[in-house]
């Protein structure tokens, strides 16, 4: 498989894990709106919950496609990929600290 081809799976990827972190981070933020504020055990229950399913979540946006490239024998091409997705959640980190700094 071509770089370009790696390099746009590992940007995709990365755009996958945002979107997901920015939708839960909308849910959690207006979760006491939705739900009232309850604090007792459901509501560590559930959290404990959504911190599980967001690993297997990220987890597999990040680490599937590698994995399975890995087992398939193209194991240059997982490493690379693994590779791309990190530099580019790392450049999506980037710029979102770089706009949260501007914003203040």
């Amino acid at each position: 498989m071509d770089n370009k081809k790696l390099i746009y799976y590992g940007a995709a990827h990365s755009l996958g894990v945002l979107a997901y972190v920015s939708l839960l981070v909308l849910f959690l933020n207006n979760a006491q709106k939705l739900f009232g504020k309850n604090d007792n055990v459901m509501t560590d229950v559930i959290m404990l919950l959504i911190f599980i399913l967001s690993a297997l979540i990220t987890g597999s946006l990040v680490l599937g496609r590698p994995i399975m490239f890995y087992l398939d024998g193209k194991k240059t091409e997982a490493v690379k990929l693994l590779f791309y997705t990190t530099a580019s959640l790392f450049v999506l980190l980037l710029l979102a600290t770089g706009g949260l700094i501007l914003l203040r």
